[in-house]
């Protein structure tokens, strides 16, 4: 298990696309209070908010929990930084300055006797895990509501300006390379699984996530144009099973009582999403009943939208966007199918290994870690 170069370059990328993910949410609510859209620039700042801030309470527990277990008091500076919204920033300083020194610096053949107290590649590989589960929850819920009412107002207009399609393609990419990122972070982080080896998987594994998504996100903007009420109501629906599901497994992320239900909660805003495992277990019931559910309710949304038109959309506006629905869907159950009958790395284990659990949606799970209680007893 070893920090390379690319890891090093890949988490630099991935601060670039926080910091461009940044620029372009603050560009599109200035933009949108400059024309006198107060409803939208209110969303896209209440959406950042409401990602940033839940982001920043997991981060700063992180920090304590660490700090606690190496013997150190708590430190104020930490907070105050957190509190400034700065959290992530002081992540990615950590893990570039100590990754850069592992990548780069760091001999083998030195610091022998340090070296079986605390693995230095291990120590980095860790902090990259927490970063890209942190900007998973804050991409899921940040992301992919502005990206739902992004697409909501240019097809509403039928066209749209520079800053909101450039807020379109950044949130799709920050919400591809999250994902990606993160399922290869945690595999490495975990020494008991295979990591994602080769171009193959990782394509495959990022088609089946963003066109499942996509399609589902042009569903809901559907609905929204078919009767907005209805359409929340619906999604308050989805999101309040999600936390009954997480509260089903009983999940033990957090160390707090309150952290462990705010966890709840942004898994069951995940799970309006895509499908998240949320604790180590098989999941191939599962996973198959939220997909048929959600193949289900996507084509249910087509034929009422058929059946029902909308004046807003004509022949020649809504024909396009159906087909890309539909065909957007078949290819993401494709690839799906793909990935998990021919890519996923426990594809390579033993019959007698397949009977493990999946890997969690949630961090590294040595036994002395703070994600010791993900491990199924």
């Amino acid at each position: 298990m070893k920090y390379t170069k690319s890891n090093f370059m890949m988490s630099v990328l991935g601060i670039i696309i926080y910091i461009t993910d940044l620029i372009v949410d603050i560009w599109v609510s200035v933009r949108f209070f400059h024309e006198g859209q107060y409803v939208f620039g209110v969303l896209t700042v209440c959406f950042m908010l409401f990602g940033t801030l839940v982001v920043q309470c997991f981060s700063y527990s992180w920090f304590k929990a660490d700090l606690k277990k190496a013997g150190l008091e708590s430190q104020h500076c930490f907070l105050l930084l957190h509190c400034l919204q700065g959290g992530i920033f002081t992540r990615y300083w950590f893990t570039l300055k100590n990754g850069y020194r592992v990548a780069f610096k760091y001999s083998s053949k030195t610091d022998n006797f340090l070296e079986e107290q605390i693995d230095p590649h291990k120590e980095v590989i860790d902090r990259v895990t927490d970063l890209s589960m942190l900007r998973l929850f804050e991409t899921y819920l940040e992301g992919c509501p502005q990206l739902v009412l992004q697409l909501y107002i240019c097809l509403e207009h039928g066209q749209g300006n520079i800053s909101q399609y450039a807020a379109i393609m950044v949130s799709c990419c920050a919400i591809s390379w999250s994902t990606v990122d993160y399922q290869i972070a945690l595999r490495k982080s975990l020494p008991d699984k295979n990591t994602l080896i080769g171009p193959c998987p990782k394509t495959t594994y990022f088609f089946y996530k963003f066109f499942t998504l996509l399609s589902w996100m042009l569903s809901v903007v559907l609905l929204l144009f078919l009767n907005v009420n209805i359409a929340l109501c619906l999604l308050l629906f989805l999101w309040f099973l999600g936390i009954l599901w997480a509260f089903k497994k009983q999940t033990q992320f957090c160390a707090s009582i309150s952290m462990e239900f705010l966890y709840r909660i942004v898994v069951g805003f995940i799970l309006i999403f895509t499908f998240f495992n949320i604790k180590g277990q098989n999941t191939k019931c599962p996973m198959s009943c939220y997909y048929i559910v959600r193949v289900l309710a996507t084509l249910g949304t087509l034929i009422v939208l058929w059946v029902c038109p909308l004046s807003i959309f004509n022949p020649d506006y809504f024909i396009p966007i159906s087909i890309t629905i539909a065909l957007t869907l078949l290819l993401g159950i494709i690839f799906l199918i793909v990935y998990y009958g021919t890519y996923h790395p426990n594809r390579s284990e033993d019959r007698s290994e397949e009977t493990k659990p999946d890997e969690i949606d949630g961090n590294t799970v040595q036994i002395d870690c703070r994600m010791k209680h993900f491990l199924m007893e």
